[in-house]
């Protein structure tokens, strides 16, 4: 029997039960599950952080967020156009605006310009004049510069025209900002939206267009756009310190706050279900959106527009520049409201 102890696949039986403090591992088992937390409840998912970082906000704030409606954020304008800033702001510390029509806007603009340079031996004519009198009135440092170094500020695409002016990183305003003093002077709101535009060019042009046709802001997104450059400051021969441009964090949940507020949103594509003559559009407020250069509307603006409104060409053409395509339809707006007050 002593042998047989030590056998293999030999099995010690013992009486000793589970160990102590063990019995309630699978009471909870037995219970069920418990409901599933709503997502701003868990801590680790997305929803749950933002409610955090919300919660986190408003407790810095003194809690004074909310409470305004879907058309206006829950901090105040001001901080609310502080943080937009923030968000656009370059790296760089200057940008360089050149061109005569451009470098005098910005200055009659009183854009805090930090340094005008101005090459040397520069032929002189009103607009110059304009500009030398105004930096000097305003204590802008003024540098008499060779023709290279303006080169070298303008870029490889920028034509200067013998004159430079250093500014700080343009400062976009808030959409509903823009949106809300309009509506307080008694106007009717007219803005344009772009839509995933990367050529600073075609930015330039639409708000040259804007101002032209009584628009009173543009809006660009935070992302996949472009923003208020030195080619944009030119191309729209300064209309760009008339017409203010609004950055928008979230281009479609923006149009959603402008529709709420009453506006009726438009978007420009070539296969619309409406022509732009046929649009009813001199009474009522309203958001020209325009797509980019080659992808023209993304699917959730295009979702978003109460209506896709598109240009009458020829057969011959097969689409029309962006800065174009904003230009004519702002004309046939402005032409439907002239036409609708003279009644």
């Amino acid at each position: 029997m002593a042998a047989g102890k030590n056998r293999a696949g030999a099995v010690r039986k013992t009486k000793k039960g589970p160990l102590k403090g063990t019995g309630g591992n699978g009471r909870q088992a037995l219970e069920g599950k418990k409901p599933t937390p709503k997502a701003e409840d868990r801590p680790y998912h997305p929803a749950g952080k933002r409610k955090a970082a919300q919660e986190r906000l408003e407790q810095a704030r003194g809690g004074r967020g909310g409470g305004r409606g879907a058309a206006t954020a829950a901090s105040s304008p001001q901080s609310r156009r502080q943080d937009q800033q923030r968000k656009a702001r370059k790296q760089d510390d200057v940008e360089i605006v050149t061109g005569r029509n451009a470098v005098v806007e910005a200055l009659r603009a009183k854009i805090p310009a930090t340094a005008l340079h101005i090459a040397a031996r520069i032929e002189v004519d009103d607009r110059v004049k304009e500009i030398l009198q105004i930096a000097t009135k305003r204590g802008v440092p003024i540098l008499e510069v060779m023709r290279p170094e303006l080169d070298r500020l303008a870029g490889p695409d920028g034509v200067h025209q013998g004159v430079a002016l250093k500014v700080p990183p343009y400062e976009y305003a808030h959409p509903v900002d823009l949106l809300e003093s309009v509506l307080e002077s008694g106007r009717t709101p007219l803005f344009v939206a772009l839509d995933g535009i990367t050529d600073p060019r075609n930015l330039g042009a639409i708000i040259r267009s804007t101002a032209a046709f009584g628009g009173q802001g543009v809006i660009v997104p935070q992302r996949r756009s472009v923003g208020v450059t030195a080619s944009a400051w030119k191309t729209s021969a300064g209309a760009a310190a008339r017409v203010p441009v609004a950055m928008a964090t979230n281009l479609t949940q923006t149009l959603k706050a402008f529709k709420e507020a009453g506006a009726f949103v438009i978007g420009l594509d070539g296969g619309g279900d409406v022509d732009l003559p046929g649009l009813d559009l001199a009474d009522r407020p309203l958001v020209v959106v325009v797509g980019s250069e080659g992808k023209g509307l993304s699917r959730l603006v295009t979702e978003t527009c109460d209506a896709i409104v598109s240009i009458p060409i020829g057969a011959d053409t097969e689409s029309l520049n962006a800065g174009i395509a904003a230009s004519v339809t702002l004309y046939e707006i402005s032409t439907a409201r002239a036409r609708a007050t003279a009644r």
